[in-house]
């Protein structure tokens, strides 16, 4: 059976607006990033991926199954909403047995399943806990536990460290990248660290459109000798703000260390620095593109 995502010709409208246009992508095994600011239209995508909203124009394959097949894709799919929520009155491992028996797992195998997941997500002490004791980086665990109950060949997440503590992200990313030795996994998010730390492969979505599929390098190749920092007053500043894009700020007393986009050197002052996956993706916002992308046997 094949292994990957292909999406061709992907329209999908909600009356007259349309929130995704001509999507194509193929995605295989591992990790893979799907970047872009709040209403880019990545949760559309995924959800249309999920076969849970049905697309309007194209075709698309999941694992060599036909999207409009919705049953089959989904007994091959995992599922983390962003605004995940489970039974809060009952505990972790009823919640997941519960879940177990609505995915069709029989006692034995659920008897099994359960006590292994829990501990690969670092919540086998947890079992007896009311889900609503649980805190925000527990209950995302507990997500991705749930929705690997059913042993998906593609596990989907939405926006899964929004709201997390750091020590929370970078437990709940490396799980992910875990998890992705064996399967298909795609992350959605507008923060760029995230994708920058787990993935090698990325799309960008922006207004339902595919501006940029590729590596990470790759993308920040395109903002090389981009890419300036300078030290100065907070005063100037407001004026470098109009003139460009500024990526990052630290204060440093009376003055700030800012570091921006330009296309040369703009005042003496400022040295070209080396580009990273922040100013990338910043640059690309900027330009749109330009219809700069990989071919998809990178993918």
């Amino acid at each position: 059976m094949s292994t990957a995502i292909k999406i061709r010709g992907l329209n999908k409208f909600y009356g007259k607006k349309q929130a995704l246009k001509d999507v194509n992508l193929t995605i295989r095994t591992g990790m893979f990033g799907l970047l872009g600011r709040n209403g880019a239209g990545k949760t559309t995508l995924m959800k249309v991926l999920a076969a849970l909203l049905p697309k309007s124009e194209g075709e698309i394959s999941v694992c060599g199954r036909n999207v409009e097949r919705a049953q089959s894709v989904r007994k091959i799919v995992g599922y983390l909403p962003q605004d995940f929520s489970m039974y809060p009155n009952m505990t972790v491992y009823e919640a997941m047995d519960y879940l177990g028996v609505l995915s069709g797992l029989n006692k034995s195998r659920r008897k099994e399943r359960i006590p292994e997941l829990l501990q690969r997500v670092n919540l086998q002490d947890d079992s007896r806990k009311k889900v609503k004791a649980l805190s925000g980086g527990m209950k995302r665990r507990l997500g991705i536990a749930q929705a690997i109950l059913h042993d998906p060949k593609v596990l989907i997440v939405d926006e899964p460290t929004a709201g997390l503590d750091p020590e929370e992200r970078v437990r709940f990313r490396n799980l992910l990248c875990e998890i992705a030795e064996e399967r298909i996994v795609i992350l959605s998010t507008h923060i760029v660290g995230d994708i920058e730390a787990a993935c090698e492969n990325i799309a960008v979505l922006d207004e339902g459109e595919m501006i940029y599929k590729g590596t990470v390098s790759d993308l920040i190749s395109m903002a090389e000798g981009k890419v300036y920092s300078a030290e100065i007053s907070k005063r100037e500043l407001e004026h470098l703000k109009k003139e460009y894009a500024v990526t990052s700020m630290l204060t440093l007393g009376n003055n700030v260390m800012a570091r921006f986009l330009a296309d040369k050197q703009p005042f003496a002052s400022a040295k070209l620095c080396e580009a990273g996956v922040e100013d990338a993706y910043m640059y690309l916002m900027q330009t749109k593109g330009g219809g700069i992308s990989c071919s998809d046997n990178y993918l």
